[in-house]
């Protein structure tokens, strides 16, 4: 009754839910978030630097991830390129003193926080010409306004990047009484005007006071209450950049110390010092500010502007264009024509005409553009989700429930839909495959002739290199990658074409080399499994990876039940595997797969299905987009198929071409 019960179960998802219907699913869900997504940035503003500076959460303890883009942990080599012939002043009390050494730990991890705590402090790093200075400046007072004047006035040389802030000094000296506030209010509106106008040619940052733990303070730091400081920090956001509302020469604010801070200021040695780990966050937070724009780190989203069009991506664009343009007008006239001849019927047999067949060279037009015309609408998901800013970006964090949880799923799916067969040849051809190639790597390749020997002619092997290389080509046109970056599709064509060269050339392979071969390979592999640290099993794991290869291949053909019995939903994903490996790149993860990419934002484990859900779809499409096109582009005349591959080689060389002349185009930065 069970068995019944879960076949019938199976039978009804598979009627109600098919493939066509997820895919306009699919269609349905990315036109929706983009709608979403395109309103929210048009009401909030597309600008990441705002949500780098205001808004973010704690990945477990440590990691702090901005709201929609991604932050850049940078090295002092790469701070160094930086902020070459830079000079950097931290005005303030302590608080800024600590962010101060956290700033130039990132350029000197050697620092040592030493010299007068209520002076100036210096830092020079003569390498690269950075000059970084923290200005004791406790409270907003007379004297911070005339520093900060004489910037204005030119007397002094204007510091590239200034980074300010107090208010916990007033609150203590004047024990917290409303009148200090009402000071701190005419201060802060007297040097406001002068900020703002150092923000036209500098980068200027206020930073808001963080909380504190009022229950840890000393009995003469009571009084600083967050009350208090939420009421300075309410006072300093609605007077700076009060006369500039309209301009882009603002004062920063960065408000987003205080999200951190309520976080971790119970571990904090006084109560109101920051620990050491939330100041560099803090300190990381600014170099992405200023710097992202700069070094452009792939790993680094927040604050970078979209990159320019390319030559050649603007050259594929007026294609897919012109393929969707053109493919609508072809099927328009297809369909009236095929309307006029269907209603047409002989008045003197009264009978109904056959309406004509097309052309066979129209209907391959039309099959062309129709595939193009699909691919063109694919490929600008493509775009929008990683090239574009109109989808959030976040950093990868690894958690066992983030990683467990949908493989249990999946195991789940694997196993309601089983099946019986006792057809073994798909599994084994593809466990040749991986052997085959494994062998010739590690010098045995003699037998993976007869994987090879019979039926693999011109034609099959085009339409397989095909099949391998079509995706990552328009990838690499479309989003500006060279075609070694999808490394695994150039290494199997390689080493494919290697495999299919070499084992049709003389000699031809005998036994008794066949059997020198297996001794070696077993003397080998065992010296090969004595490695003793990652990176010696890194360059030893082509030669020791046969065993894990070859157990697969005798659990696989155990004797009884679980060898009759196969997933056909693991099956379905094998034949889009290689769709699925080179898609994720770009519409699963983010980034060039160095982020996650967010189409829920809020909602990390429903953002997951939902990205996922349509990150197969979307494989699956291409996989039939490319088998259809590989119908029409690689032709079984050979006569033919030479006229395609001239015409291929020609393509690519013009691309090159046009590649070359790009690079030499591009400005020096």
């Amino acid at each position: 009754m069970a068995g019944l019960a879960y076949s019938v179960g199976k039978r009804e998802i598979n009627y109600y839910f098919s493939v066509r219907s997820a895919k306009a699913l699919a269609l349905g869900a990315v036109l929706l978030l983009a709608a979403c997504h395109a309103a929210s940035r048009r009401y909030r503003g597309d600008d990441t630097c705002e949500y780098l500076l205001s808004s973010g959460r704690f990945l477990g303890e440590k990691v702090w991830q901005p709201h929609s883009c991604m932050m850049h942990k940078y090295k002092n080599s790469e701070a160094k390129n930086c902020l070459l012939d830079k000079h950097i002043v931290f005005l303030g009390d302590s608080r800024i003193r600590q962010l101060f050494y956290s700033f130039i730990k990132i350029i000197n991890p050697q620092v040592k926080e030493e010299g007068n705590k209520h002076g100036n402090i210096p830092f020079e790093d003569k390498s690269a010409s950075i000059k970084v200075d923290f200005l004791w400046y406790p409270e907003v007072n007379g004297s911070m306004r005339q520093r900060i004047k004489s910037w204005t006035e030119g007397s002094v040389a204007k510091p590239h990047i200034i980074v300010a802030g107090a208010a916990t000094w007033s609150i203590k000296i004047h024990n917290g009484s409303n009148e200090a506030l009402t000071q701190y209010k005419i201060n802060i509106t007297s040097i406001a005007p002068l900020l703002e106008k150092l923000a036209k040619s500098s980068d200027v940052y206020w930073i808001l006071q963080d909380p504190v733990y009022e229950d840890m303070l000393s009995e003469s730091r009571k009084m600083i209450t967050n009350e208090k400081i939420d009421a300075y920090n309410e006072a300093a956001v609605r007077i700076l950049n009060s006369s500039s509302r309209n301009s882009k020469a603002k004062v920063k604010v960065f408000s987003v110390s205080k999200l951190i801070a309520q976080e971790t200021i119970m571990k904090s040695s006084d109560g109101l010092h920051l620990p050491e780990s939330s100041r560099d966050t803090n300190a990381m937070i600014l170099m992405n500010v200023y710097c992202n724009k700069i070094m452009k780190p792939i790993d680094g989203s927040c604050c970078q502007p979209q990159p320019p069009l390319t030559l050649i991506q603007k050259l594929a664009f007026c294609f897919f264009t012109l393929s969707i343009v053109g493919y609508f007008i072809i099927s328009l006239i297809h369909r009236n024509n095929y309307r006029k001849n269907k209603s047409c019927t002989d008045l003197e047999m009264g009978e109904e005409k056959k309406p004509t067949i097309n052309t066979p060279n129209v209907s391959t037009l039309e099959m062309l553009l129709h595939c193009f015309c699909k691919l063109g609408l694919i490929m600008t998901y493509f775009y929008l989700c990683d090239r574009a800013n109109l989808f959030m970006k976040e950093n990868k964090f690894y958690t066992h429930s983030s990683f467990f949880i949908p493989i249990v799923y999946i195991l789940v799916l694997g196993v309601f839909y089983t099946e019986n067969t006792k057809e073994f040849l798909p599994v084994y051809m593809h466990i040749r495959v991986l052997v085959a190639a494994y062998l010739f790597q590690t010098g045995y390749g003699h037998f993976s002739y007869f994987w090879i020997k019979g039926d693999f002619g011109v034609y099959r092997v085009c339409q397989v290199l095909f099949r391998l290389n079509f995706l990552v080509v328009v990838l690499c046109i479309v989003m500006d990658r060279p075609y070694q970056f999808y490394y695994f599709v150039p290494l199997v064509t390689v080493w494919f074409m290697i495999i299919y060269a070499t084992l049709a050339m003389w000699p031809q392979i005998v036994q008794k080399k066949a059997n020198a071969g297996i001794c070696v390979f077993q003397t080998y592999s065992i010296w090969a499994s004595s490695c003793k640290n990652k990176t010696e099993c890194n360059e030893l794991h082509p030669s020791v990876s046969v065993v894990q290869i070859l157990a697969f291949i005798l659990i696989r053909n155990i004797p009884g039940y679980v060898r009759s019995v196969y997933s056909s939903f693991f099956a379905w994903f094998g034949k889009i595997s290689l769709e699925l490996f080179i898609c994720q790149y770009h519409i699963w993860l983010a980034a060039d797969t160095k982020g996650i990419l967010v189409l829920i934002p809020g909602y990390p484990m429903f953002n997951v299905i939902v990205s996922t859900f349509i990150f197969v779809c979307v494989a699956h499409e291409i996989s039939q987009i490319t088998n259809d096109l590989a119908q029409i582009v690689v032709p079984k005349d050979n006569s033919t198929l030479l006229k395609r591959l001239l015409c291929i080689a020609g393509f690519f060389s013009g691309l090159l071409l046009f590649s070359a002349v790009q690079e030499q185009s591009k400005p020096l930065t």
